[in-house]
């Protein structure tokens, strides 16, 4: 499954998300859920402690200024990479 947390990590329920995480399943950071990707952030460490690949959209890093900031744990990828994401996860979950 595709989760993809595009508000702040400080405004939605994190912990439900962490809970519904299942292994295998990829977690895309997008508009403000790029904040999550910051190193050293408490919510980057829960989210490293899941059994997930975690991603974060190169434009909207770019756009808040934040791409020198992301942990080196983050991949971070293109619209086109989130296409190929979407593709492969028919089921996705919105946060």
């Amino acid at each position: 499954m595709l989760h993809t947390l595009m508000t702040s990590p400080f405004r939605c329920d994190l912990q439900a998300m962490v809970r519904l995480l299942a292994k295998g399943d990829d977690v895309l950071l997008m508009q403000d859920g790029v904040m999550a990707a910051v190193a050293g952030s408490p919510v980057l460490e829960v989210l490293l402690r899941a059994p997930i690949s975690l991603y974060v959209l190169k434009d909207d890093l770019d756009a808040r200024g934040l791409f020198g900031q992301i942990s080196t744990s983050v991949a971070a990828i293109s619209y086109t990479e989130f296409v190929a994401l979407a593709v492969k996860n028919p089921q996705q979950m919105i946060w």
